[in-house]
């Protein structure tokens, strides 16, 4: 199975958290799952995708290593969303996706209508 990582956005503690009692309540999305962190670090998202991987039955390796090659390929990204998050203060999270490919896929597909 492939993976996918990708850092989304800058959110207040509390609609992060929302969200995703939102998600939960309505429709869990197995094969995808929205992290945060209130610092944007690797160490950071690689311990939260060493979290969640065996409870969606995922290979924690892969995980990590899709975490990684993020890391590795996109420094002016990170830096982008480092900096959104210190201007942002204290009371915001850094978000990311972590996501296999198929249902990531099947849910961009839902979106649209297909």
């Amino acid at each position: 199975m492939n993976y996918t990582f990708e850092l989304l956005g800058v959110s207040p503690i509390l609609s992060f958290f929302n969200h995703q009692q939102k998600i939960l309540e309505e429709a869990p999305l197995y094969g995808v799952e929205y992290l945060a962190n209130r610092k944007c670090t690797l160490d950071g998202f690689v311990t939260s995708v060493q979290t969640v991987s065996p409870s969606r039955g995922w290979d924690a390796d892969q995980v990590v290593d899709s975490v990684i090659s993020f890391w590795i390929d996109n420094s002016e990204t990170i830096h982008y969303w480092k900096c959104r998050l210190q201007d942002a203060g204290s009371e915001n999270l850094l978000v990311a996706r972590v996501a296999d490919i198929k249902s990531l896929q099947a849910t961009f597909e839902s979106l649209l209508g297909q």
